[in-house]
């Protein structure tokens, strides 16, 4: 087969934000508390922390995290998909509820995530939401991607004290 020199068409609704590898950096600033940088600018860093007993709960905690990760991308979809059919949506709440359990080995895991997107939608427009009802949650790169598991290459690679000053 001879080879082609375009591009495939996007396969995702987001394109502000094209195929592309993305880094966030994380900083220990007290026991259990990170400063995250997402590395864009005008874009605040963020303090997670572990809930107590463990941390302090200055912060939001991973788990909370991944459920805000998740209601964003799940409304995002949605919301897209919306205005790309012209169903005008005048606000939109997300509630995301999950909750840790035991597996069969004791260790923690979020079993299951409910999200439920509540759009401002008018009844006169409803109808036309159908569609897109039915397609969005195949968009959301975050949700399909928790939902289908996430391989990781992880490695450990210790640092000299001084080389982590005032990062």
């Amino acid at each position: 087969m001879p080879a082609t020199t375009s591009s495939p068409a996007p396969t995702t609704m987001n394109a502000a934000e094209p195929d592309e590898s993305f880094e966030v950096h994380l900083t220990l600033e007290d026991d259990w508390a990170f400063r995250v940088d997402f590395g864009l600018d005008g874009v605040p860093a963020l303090l997670v922390d572990e809930s107590p007993p463990l941390g302090a709960g200055h912060g939001p905690s991973a788990k909370r995290v991944l459920a805000a990760a998740v209601g964003n991308c799940m409304a995002a979809s949605a919301l897209f998909c919306l205005r790309k059919a012209r169903v005008p949506v005048e606000g939109m709440r997300v509630e995301v509820t999950g909750r840790t359990e035991r597996n069969a080995d004791g260790r923690l895991r979020i079993p299951r995530f409910q999200v439920r997107l509540f759009p401002a939608v008018a009844a006169a427009d409803r109808p036309r939401m159908t569609r897109c009802l039915e397609i969005f949650e195949d968009f959301c790169v975050v949700g399909q991607s928790v939902r289908a598991g996430i391989d990781l290459d992880v490695a450990v690679i210790p640092a000299d004290p001084a080389d982590l000053a005032g990062t």
